[in-house]
């Protein structure tokens, strides 16, 4: 058997080794380790929450090593160990991807939270009880935001403060713009009930101009991103039907300069690209 095979199977055992020293010393077995290393990442989905420092200890952890072995396995150990550095960036992208989308998500709801606030409102709830109400009623992201402001109000917090958390935590124009409506009714008095219903069609409204946007958009994106990624691909191909050939070219100096320049020309392509063509509201 050559060293390669045996190379690409001691790497395999070393993850599960690994797996298993992790689990012994959580005095878990490694099906509940397994759970607790995936509930950080689901909770930045569902609740947004940062992970603590060890859960991303553990993260990093799991995550180098099994970029360690992918790349060992498929390329060889200078690979793996070049995969295996970048396991911390793969999990604070990972985490970052996370809550993005949770927020997207929260964004996404702030109407139907409004319009939830204004019913309970018409129904003669003061705003801490409409709170409360919203929440029983919310789905996915809106409903974790909402049940821990109906929590922190039920411990006696102040309204202002439950908002302004509120606010800090979805970080967008729409709940900046919800929360700042029911504060400032609270000084200077009205309808709150009919200014969030109208806040809610508006933001409904702009929301479906910016889909329309989006959509609009796509085939522009999506044909930057492909002539973009053509040089990459014609250069794999080169290298499938000659191998050797792209070490060919960085045995040349000028050669080898001038694919880099181009290479650094692409990137930079494709993050102009990117900041083209994205839609903001």
């Amino acid at each position: 058997m050559s060293a390669a095979p045996l190379a690409g199977v001691a790497a395999a055992l070393a993850v599960v080794a690994l797996w298993e020293v992790l689990a012994a010393a959580e005095g878990a077995a490694p099906t509940r380790m397994l759970a607790r290393l995936v509930v950080p990442l689901v909770r930045a989905g569902r609740e947004g929450r940062e992970p603590s420092a060890p859960e991303r200890r553990r993260l990093v952890l799991v995550g180098a090593v099994a970029l360690l072995a992918a790349g060992w396995l498929l390329a060889g150990p200078l690979v793996g160990l070049a995969c295996g550095a970048g396991g911390p960036w793969a999990v604070r992208a990972l985490l970052h991807q996370r809550r993005r989308r949770y927020r997207v998500e929260l964004e996404r709801a702030a109407p139907a939270v409004a319009r939830a606030i204004a019913d309970a409102l018409g129904a003669g709830h003061a705003v801490p009880g409409a709170l409360v109400e919203a929440a029983r009623g919310a789905e996915g992201a809106a409903a974790a935001e909402l049940g821990a402001a109906a929590a922190a109000l039920r411990m006696g917090q102040p309204t202002a403060a439950v908002l302004e958390r509120l606010r800090a935590r979805a970080d967008s124009r729409p709940y900046d713009t919800l929360v700042a409506a029911i504060l400032l009714q609270r000084e200077a008095g009205g309808d709150l009930a009919t200014l969030l219903r109208e806040l809610a069609a508006a933001q409904e409204e702009s929301m479906r101009l910016l889909d329309d946007a989006r959509a609009t958009t796509a085939q522009a994106r999506f044909t930057g991103l492909v002539v973009g990624v053509m040089p990459i691909g014609a250069a794999a191909l080169a290298e499938l039907a000659r191998p050797g050939a792209l070490a060919m070219v960085a045995q040349v100096p000028l050669a080898a300069w001038l694919a880099g320049f181009a290479f650094f020309l692409q990137a930079v392509a494709l993050v102009a690209i990117r900041r083209l063509a994205r839609v903001v509201a």
